[in-house]
């Protein structure tokens, strides 16, 4: 691979880890262990999920950046809304839980999924600005 395609894909994986290190730390502190053990679906694999996605949006984005400029965006709207589409039947057993912590669960979720969503973005903003 080259550095036009490592650089926002390593980019991507780096924050994904280094946020994931940061909501872990919060946790430990500030949440009870009965209530991080009673999640559906556990940290890692809610980080692993739309880390490993973004990283995979991103990649295909710099790939069809190199081909032809002008379906980046398209591309993107695409993907985002598959990524959205997954989300959603993942977010289903939080949605139908009677979990105590359930609000948590539910906002753990979004904030996951509204962070990966604006590193996506912005990677995509500046591929479509280097075209001007």
């Amino acid at each position: 691979m080259n550095s036009k395609i490592q650089k926002p894909v390593f980019v991507t994986f780096i924050l994904a880890i280094l946020l994931f290190c940061i909501h872990k730390v919060f946790f430990f502190f500030y949440f009870p262990k009965e209530a991080i053990q009673s999640f559906i679906y556990s940290l890692e694999l809610l980080y692993l999920f739309f880390g490993f996605s973004s990283v995979l949006i991103v990649f295909l984005l710099v790939k069809i950046n190199q081909k032809n400029i002008n379906n980046v965006g398209y591309t993107f709207l695409l993907v985002t809304s598959v990524k959205m589409a997954l989300a959603y039947f993942f977010l289903q057993p939080i949605l139908n839980s009677n979990s105590e912590y359930i609000k948590i669960q539910k906002i753990n979720f979004f904030i996951i999924f509204i962070v990966f969503l604006a590193i996506e973005t912005t990677v995509t903003i500046k591929m479509l600005n280097k075209k001007q």
